[in-house]
């Protein structure tokens, strides 16, 4: 059970970690790309209206919608560092650009006139596309109409002037390839943090449960000694009320003192079992055998308390099916099954037992009417001490920890075990070994 908890804690801790990495990393990579596209937008914006004749007091702002354009001041102070370029004004944040932009961008155009002819290509201020790829790609995007958007590691916009549409290219390689390089630096550092965090984690987990482990350690050796200090007054008892039956006869009293002293033997096995079963050392004895018969022969030592209770009680088991495991704690199992289906179902209910093979696993399902219990999931069942009605706990002699002890009979072979009413009205243990 510490190996488990010291996993769990391991997990959640480093869980959380690499989650929280992966928010930041994906803000902070979220906010590098949207400067990106940003900047080149912004560049975009510059290069495609160079080079016109804009009216005479009109600039054009890098972010200002497209449409009517904005009016220069008179005193000739453009905003933001605005400034003239090959005919027209513009104007920018200059916080983002600075006025070497449109000469140290990539980039080329291609212009097409009404009749979508091809009438310039303008390929001086970059090297690696040619005029021929450069009319290829601006065809390309002409005939889809496209006048916006991205091709590759080129960012381009169509503008129309006097009846020509100019398609601008400009190359984003350098700053996709610096968001890419800071983008592998990024996750390689959280990955690398992640790794030094789990070894954290991992070497100061013991330091984290310790004081869950030595509680649970005192546990432990609290119920074991306990059980076998109980061990002794009960053999007393039962070998004295033993006497009494001898010499002055069996009476209402000595019966009840034989049910009790059964009851807290059958409870103290069954927490040293618990008990045993809880350390991380303990494996149970894998031996072949014969699983069918273990599970026929159990399930039939119940034909008589059937009878006698009036149960309706159907056992189904599928021959040939063999079992590496504990025989002993296997038979216990269903023993532990049976009898809590015998306990708590209703009056004249009815209890069916089966067992199958399940492709690769093997599964024994033991399922029983109940008057009343709530629908879906109960795997709260198998917690120890458990007890949904307190008052027919004790009419019927539990103590809560039968489910227990089935449950780490499974889970010691590795196997999973459930509980589920899938009517209200009925509920269905099923072990899947």
């Amino acid at each position: 059970m510490i190996r488990t908890l010291r996993k769990k804690f391991i997990l959640i801790a480093v869980g959380s970690f690499a989650a929280a990495l992966v928010l930041i990393l994906s803000v902070i990579n979220a906010v590098s790309y949207y400067d990106v596209t940003r900047t080149s937008r912004q560049r975009l914006d510059m290069l495609s209206y160079q080079g016109q004749n804009l009216p005479d007091g009109k600039m054009r702002g890098f972010d200002a919608p497209t449409g009517e354009l904005p009016s220069a001041p008179a005193n000739g102070e453009f905003p933001d560092g605005g400034f003239m370029l090959d005919g027209g004004i513009f104007g920018f944040n200059s916080r983002r650009l600075s006025k070497e932009a449109p000469f140290d961008s990539r980039y080329f155009s291609v212009s097409f006139n009404s009749d979508g002819e091809i009438t310039d290509t303008d390929t001086e201020k970059i090297a690696s596309v040619t005029a021929g790829e450069a009319r290829e790609m601006a065809q390309k995007l002409y005939k889809a109409g496209k006048t916006e958007g991205t091709a590759s590691t080129y960012r381009y916009r169509a503008t129309v002037s006097d009846g020509t549409t100019t398609y601008t290219f400009l190359d984003c390689a350098r700053e996709l390839n610096t968001f890419y390089s800071f983008l592998t630096v990024s996750c390689l550092t959280a990955l690398a943090g992640l790794g030094i965090v789990t070894v954290l984690v991992v070497v100061f987990s013991k330091v984290a449960i310790r004081p869950v482990a030595e509680s649970y350690e005192k546990q432990k050796r609290f119920i074991t000694d306990a059980s076998h200090e109980l061990k002794t007054p009960l053999a007393v008892i039962n070998a004295a009320n033993e006497v009494t039956e001898m010499e002055a006869g069996e009476t209402e009293w000595t019966r009840s003192i034989d049910k009790q002293v059964k009851r807290l033997t059958s409870l103290t096995e069954k927490l040293v079992m618990l008990s045993r079963m809880d350390e991380e050392s303990y494996q149970p004895a894998m031996v072949r055998f014969d699983l069918s018969a273990a599970v026929e022969e159990t399930a039939h030592s119940f034909d008589s308390v059937a009878q006698s209770r009036k149960k309706e009680y159907t056992v189904s088991v599928e021959q040939g099916v063999s079992y590496t495991g504990d025989e002993n704690a296997l038979r216990q199992l269903t023993s532990l099954l049976i009898d809590n289906a015998m306990k708590y179902s209703d009056e004249n209910g009815k209890i069916a037992v089966s067992l199958k093979k399940s492709g690769k696993n093997t599964e024994l399902r033991v399922e029983n009417s109940v008057e009343s219990i709530q629908k879906g999931n109960q795997d709260i069942l198998f917690e120890r001490f458990y007890r949904s009605d307190t008052s027919r706990n004790s009419a019927t002699g539990g103590h809560g920890i039968g489910l227990s002890v089935a449950k780490a009979i499974v889970t010691a072979h590795k196997g999973r075990i459930t509980a589920v009413s899938p009517d209200a009205k009925s509920i269905v243990f099923t072990a899947v070994l």
